[in-house]
C-alpha cells in the first residue's frame, strides 16, 4: 500500500536533502573542542597537510599528520600497518575524528574520504591552522 503519492515522495526527498545539508553544516569542530583534544585520547585530530607545511608552521597539539594524498590508503590499511606508520592505533569506524589542514578546504575533502570508507563520527575543524595560529598568537 502506497501512502505517499509521487508528489509527496518528492517533497519528502527534498526535505531529506535539506536536513542532510543542515546536519552537514553542524558537523564542525570549534577551536575550543580542538584545544581540548589532548584531554581526550579517544579523539583523533588528523592534520592532512603535507609534511613540509608542518615543518614551516608547526602543528596543533595532539594532532596526527596523515597527508591528504595518503588518507584513503591509510584509513583502509590494517591496524598494524597504520600503527607502524603513524605511531597510533587505527581509528575504528565509530571513533571521533576531527580533520584539520591550513584553511579547511582539504579537511573537508578528508571528511568525505573518511565518510566514503564508512567512518561515521567525523567532523572538520573549519578554522584549521589559520584560526588556530591566530587564537594561539602563532605565525599562520
Amino acid at each position: 500500500m502506497n501512502l505517499l503519492g509521487t508528489a509527496s515522495k518528492s517533497v519528502v526527498l527534498q526535505l531529506a536533502k535539506q536536513v542532510k545539508f543542515v546536519l552537514h553544516l553542524t558537523t564542525m569542530a570549534t577551536y575550543e573542542q580542538v584545544k581540548d583534544v589532548p584531554n581526550h585520547p579517544e579523539v583523533y585530530l588528523i592534520d592532512v597537510r603535507r609534511k613540509d607545511e608542518l615543518q614551516q608552521t608547526g602543528s596543533i597539539p595532539a594532532s596526527l599528520n596523515i597527508p591528504l594524498d595518503e588518507l584513503d590508503k591509510a584509513l583502509s590499511c590494517d591496524g598494524a600497518s597504520f600503527k607502524n606508520k603513524y605511531g597510533r592505533s587505527k581509528p575504528g569506524k565509530e571513533s571521533r575524528i576531527i580533520f584539520t589542514c591550513r584553511s579547511g578546504k582539504r579537511a573537508s575533502e578528508a571528511e568525505q574520504i573518511a565518510k566514503n570508507q564508512g567512518y561515521c563520527n567525523v567532523v572538520l575543524y573549519k578554522g584549521s591552522w589559520i584560526e588556530w595560529a591566530q587564537k594561539e598568537g602563532l605565525k599562520a
